[in-house]
């Protein structure tokens, strides 16, 4: 009886031993995969750009380590994708890290203006090669998903009285000037762009966008594990997070039209 519990303690051991054998070398697999994400990222986007920059000359290409001509490049592909966007006649929006502004515009003119007071960009965005990342950013980007914890357009049901002695006075509160702002924005190339309100006093506040940041990062996680499952890379999306205050940050979500376009100043 006493060998066979011995055998049993040991066969235990050797199965834990063996599980988490198993837990650590996925671990390290899903961490070398995800790594390989961002310069996967950088070679898709050098392939989806290679055609519109194959016409630079290798003289134009080469004097990247002048800072001056680096923020000459900057300045003009936030330029001429702005122009680009002002040849409509939609709304359209522009960030500006240089100066911590975000901006609705329409052909050209400023219609509301706000200050970002935290912001940051994917290093890939921010550190990669400058040839691609400028060749990205000299047209816009165009809104191609969203997700909010508001309503894009509000909406309230009314069935009108036959008189004025049934009419009754809305008793129904605004719920969207209280309730917390954050959306998603799913960009061209890969790129999403996070905007979230800054004011966290309330509870309940913090509790919905901790919700909501959650199942964000929950549906990222498990479309990286799919994908990792099967022996491919996970898909990496460069991101912008930004916060702003509450009012600003619902008027800019509700301003922009569906498959709208961004312009960006990195």
């Amino acid at each position: 009886m006493e060998n066979e519990n011995k055998v049993s303690h040991s066969g235990g051991k050797t199965a834990l031993l063996i599980l988490v054998i198993i837990c650590s070398s996925f671990i390290l697999y899903y961490s070398v995969m995800s790594m390989l994400g961002p310069s996967r990222k950088l070679a898709e986007l050098k392939h989806e750009l290679s055609s519109e920059s194959s016409g630079k000359k290798k003289a134009e290409e080469k004097p990247y380590a002048d800072s001056a001509y680096i923020s000459l490049l900057k300045d003009r592909a936030f330029l001429q994708s702005k122009i680009l966007m002002a040849s409509t006649d939609s709304i359209y929006l522009t960030i500006n890290f240089a100066d911590s502004s975000i901006n609705l515009e329409i052909s050209g003119v400023v219609v509301h203006t706000a200050k970002m007071n935290s912001f940051k960009a994917s290093r890939l965005l921010t550190t990669g090669n400058e040839n691609i990342i400028y060749s990205l950013l000299s047209t816009p980007l165009t809104i191609l998903s969203e997700k909010a914890t508001i309503r894009k357009e509000p909406v309230m049901i009314k069935m009108a009285p036959k008189d004025t002695s049934e009419y009754i006075p809305d008793i129904i509160p605004d719920t969207s000037i209280t309730e917390p702002v954050s959306y998603i924005l799913g960009m061209t190339h890969g790129i999403s762009i996070y905007i979230c309100q800054e004011e966290t006093d309330k509870r309940s506040d913090r509790m919905a966008l901790l919700k909501f940041d959650l199942n964000d990062r929950l549906r990222q996680t498990w479309k990286a594990f799919k994908r990792v499952a099967v022996l491919k890379v996970p898909d990496y999306y460069p991101s912008i997070k930004i916060k702003l205050p509450r009012s600003d940050a619902k008027i800019i979500y509700r301003a922009i039209p569906k498959n709208g376009q961004i312009a960006l100043f990195l």
